[in-house]
């Protein structure tokens, strides 16, 4: 067990789960408890999140982050493909439409200008939420406050990659 510095205080993601057009399955709320009780109780979590396609994963990785932006704290999710970075980046969006989290997408077609910003605001803690492809390991990607670090079809990265993108933060959470 590794002990993290990350703080989530008030996991009260109600407002998140009240906003949506429909009401989360109840194994999707299981999994949602689970992980937020792992955020407060001050330990490390690394948890697979395995289901069928379709079944609700974005929902409960959104959730999370919510709870994360809540509590000050970064959420950077990671894909092995554009097509599905920009998939992602389109639900959080809709998701958070209603919000204040500040979202954006990195990979590695983003323009060298828009790139400069979307990372100068990653370093200042502007954003809450990003969501990218592998572009995200690079060595200029810099968190202000990594507090949850999720990979999405995690089969696709190796382990290294995987290990990678956790180290931007100070012991953050990992979903995958």
């Amino acid at each position: 067990e590794k002990h993290t510095d990350i703080a989530v205080k008030n996991a009260d993601i109600s407002p998140f789960i009240n906003s949506l057009s429909f009401t989360p399955t109840q194994a999707q709320s299981r999994v949602i408890n689970d992980i937020l009780r792992g955020f407060e109780s001050g330990i490390a979590q690394n948890r697979l999140v395995q289901g069928d396609v379709g079944c609700g994963k974005t929902l409960v990785a959104a959730a999370a982050c919510f709870a994360m932006a809540q509590n000050g704290y970064q959420s950077c999710v990671m894909v092995p493909t554009e097509i599905l970075a920009n998939q992602h980046y389109k639900s959080f969006c809709e998701f958070f439409k209603d919000f204040d989290v500040n979202i954006s997408l990195l990979t590695s077609s983003t323009k060298t200008k828009e790139r400069r910003e979307i990372l100068q605001k990653l370093k200042n803690g502007e954003t809450d939420i990003i969501i990218g492809t592998h572009s995200l390991i690079n060595s200029e990607v810099e968190f202000a406050n990594m507090g949850l670090c999720i990979t999405d079809e995690q089969h696709r990265f190796g382990v290294r990659q995987r290990t990678l993108a956790g180290l931007k933060g100070n012991n953050p959470h990992i979903l995958v």
